[in-house]
């Protein structure tokens, strides 16, 4: 059960939490477009090189690998979406969307994944264990896209710094 536990944990909660920020980073990218007196929709097509998804598809991406993880780790087929969103509107409904299929998630749901085996698409033939998929794969393209979000925003001017990326804390009084 501890297992179930902590895959739970390192998925579930972690991927609201960022989705959570990523929303909020989404909104201030809005506030900053008014501001500034220009189209929000130049943020959602801009992007840090030639050859990377544009700040429309890095959402897009971190929504994916947040519910294809859960879904791919628990045995259940994830809702399909299929990247027709072209408005800040549209990607924060996705957003929201993800954030809800996530919240039907328990622990329970958790148990035994850490050596299920997941098959790799990319890869015939091969998989991984649940922990490893996990740790080694789906967490750091998870991260990924959602800091190159944070980075595309930032990168036009949108006032974000670290707390904003780190989101909210579980503070305890000492």
């Amino acid at each position: 059960m501890a297992a179930a536990m902590t895959l739970y944990h390192q998925t579930v909660p972690q991927f609201t939490k960022v989705l959570s920020n990523i929303e909020a980073w989404l909104d201030l990218g809005a506030e900053y477009a008014k501001a500034k007196n220009f189209d929000v929709s130049v943020l959602l097509s801009s992007r840090l090189a030639p050859d990377q998804f544009h700040l429309l598809k890095q959402v897009q991406a971190a929504c994916d690998q947040a519910k294809l993880t859960c879904a791919r780790l628990t045995g259940r087929e994830p809702p399909k979406h299929p990247d027709t969103e072209v408005t800040f509107d549209e990607i924060k409904a996705r957003v929201a969307t993800v954030k809800s299929y996530l919240a039907t998630f328990t622990e329970k749901d958790f148990e035994g994944v850490d050596t299920r085996m997941i098959p790799l698409g990319f890869m015939p033939g091969k998989g991984m264990f649940g922990a490893d998929f996990l740790t080694e794969m789906a967490l750091p393209n998870f991260y990924f896209h959602a800091s190159m979000t944070y980075a595309i925003l930032r990168n036009n001017g949108v006032d974000l710094g670290k707390r904003h990326f780190i989101g909210s804390l579980k503070l305890q009084d000492l």
